[in-house]
C-alpha cells in the first residue's frame, strides 16, 4: 500500500533533512492516483472557481463583518454534548495507557483532490507506529458540507486505523459545525437556522441534509470508536501518560467564548504535565506575533496568556491555517525557549 519509505533506516528527524526523509524517494511513482474516487476525479477542486469562493467566503464575511453566531453555537453543541452519558464531562480523552507517546499532526486537508491523495502513502509509511492522527484545522474545504467528508476525509484515511481527531478550521464553521460534530463527535445532525437574528436567518448558509447513505459510507470506512477513545467535543484534551495535548476551537475569527477560555485556563493548571497547544489559529505567522487572535469572549484575557504562564508548563503550539510550514522558538519568561511550529 504504501509505495514511499522516508529512509532505509527507518524514523528521520526532519523531513527537512533530505528529500528521502520527506517521502519523495518513491518506487512506484504516482501510485496515489488509484485512491482518489471516481467523483473526485470528474470535478476536481479548485479555488478559482467562482462557486467555491461564494462558497467558502459567504458566511466569512457575514461573521466578520454583521454578525459572529460562532460562540452562541458553539456553547449550543458543548451544552448538547455534556446532556450525553457517553460523553466525559471534562472532554477529556484518557490515553493514559499510553507510557510514550507518538501521534501525527496535519493541517488544512480537506479539498479531497490530488495534492491531499498524493501524501496518504507517505502518510501511512510514516505514521504506522503511531497512536493516533490529529487535524488541526480546516478537514473540508470549502464549507464543511456534512456529505463531502465522504471524499474528503474519509476515504483519504480509510486506511489509518488509529483514532483521528480533529480541530475545525474556518471553514468548518460555515455549515455551523454541523458536518464536524457528527462525525468526529457522534452528534445528531442539525438543518436549523443559526440563532434568531434577522441576518442569520437570511443570508446564512444553512447547513446541508446529512444523507443516510452517506453517512453508512462513511462509519464502514472508519467505524465508530470505542466510547472512551471517541473525541468529546470541538475542543479537548488528549492525556496521555507524559504528555497532553489540549485542543481549542477558534472558530471563524479566532475567538474562543467564555466557557472554553474557563475550560482553557483550569485544563492548564490542573497538571504539572508538560502541554502541548493544538490550535486553529495560530499566534505567530510570517514571523509576525498575532496577539490579537486567540481572544477569550467577555475578557482582555489571552489565550497566549495562558499558554505563557510558566506553571502551566506549555513546550509548544502548533496551529493550522497557513498553508506552509513555519517554525518559530520563542522565549518565555525565564524559562528558556518554547518551540512554537505553526504548520500547514
Amino acid at each position: 500500500m504504501a509505495p514511499c519509505k522516508p529512509t532505509q533506516q527507518g524514523w528521520v528527524s526532519s523531513s527537512r533533512n533530505t528529500s528521502a526523509s520527506a517521502g519523495w524517494n518513491c518506487r512506484q511513482p504516482r501510485s496515489y492516483k488509484g485512491l482518489i474516487p471516481t467523483e473526485a476525479r470528474r470535478r476536481r477542486f479548485s479555488w478559482l472557481d467562482p462557486r467555491t469562493l461564494w462558497q467558502a467566503r459567504r458566511n466569512e464575511w457575514i461573521a466578520r463583518f454583521l454578525v459572529n453566531p460562532v460562540n452562541d453555537e458553539r456553547r449550543r453543541w458543548v451544552a448538547a454534548q455534556r446532556r450525553r452519558s457517553d460523553v466525559p464531562k471534562d472532554f477529556i480523552v484518557d490515553r493514559s495507557d499510553l507510557d510514550s507517546v507518538r501521534f501525527l499532526i496535519l493541517g488544512d486537508t480537506g479539498e479531497g483532490d490530488e495534492p491531499q491523495f498524493a501524501l496518504v502513502p507517505q502518510l501511512l509509511e510514516i505514521g504506522k507506529d503511531t497512536h493516533f492522527m490529529v487535524i488541526c484545522s480546516d478537514v473540508v474545504y470549502p464549507d464543511g458540507d456534512v456529505n463531502e467528508y465522504l471524499n474528503k476525509f474519509f476515504r483519504p484515511y480509510k486506511d489509518y486505523t488509529k483514532p483521528i481527531y480533529a480541530l475545525p478550521g474556518n471553514h468548518d464553521w460555515y455549515d455551523g459545525l454541523n458536518g464536524f460534530m457528527i462525525h468526529f463527535c457522534g452528534a445528531k445532525p442539525s438543518e436549523r437556522s443559526l440563532g434568531r437574528n434577522w441576518i442569520l436567518r437570511r443570508l446564512w448558509r444553512k447547513a446541508a441534509r446529512a444523507r443516510p447513505e452517506v453517512l453508512e459510507q462513511c462509519r464502514i470506512l472508519r467505524p465508530e470508536l470505542e466510547e472512551h477513545l471517541r473525541q468529546p467535543g470541538s475542543y479537548f484534551v488528549i492525556d496521555t501518560g507524559p504528555l497532553k495535548i489540549i485542543g481549542i476551537d477558534a472558530g471563524i475569527n479566532g475567538q474562543i467564548d467564555h466557557e472554553q477560555g474557563e475550560w482553557l485556563r483550569w485544563i492548564s493548571s490542573s497538571s504539572p504535565k508538560p502541554k502541548i497547544l493544538l490550535t486553529g489559529k495560530p499566534i505567530y505567522v510570517d514571523n509576525q506575533y498575532h496577539y490579537d487572535e486567540g481572544g477569550i469572549e467577555d475578557g482582555a484575557t489571552k489565550v497566549d496568556d495562558i499558554v505563557r504562564m510558566h506553571e502551566h508548563n506549555y513546550v509548544a503550539a502548533i496551529g493550522g491555517d497557513i498553508h506552509n510550514y513555519q517554525r518559530y522558538p520563542v522565549k518565555v519568561g525565564n524559562s528558556g525557549l518554547a518551540s512554537v511550529p505553526w504548520t500547514v
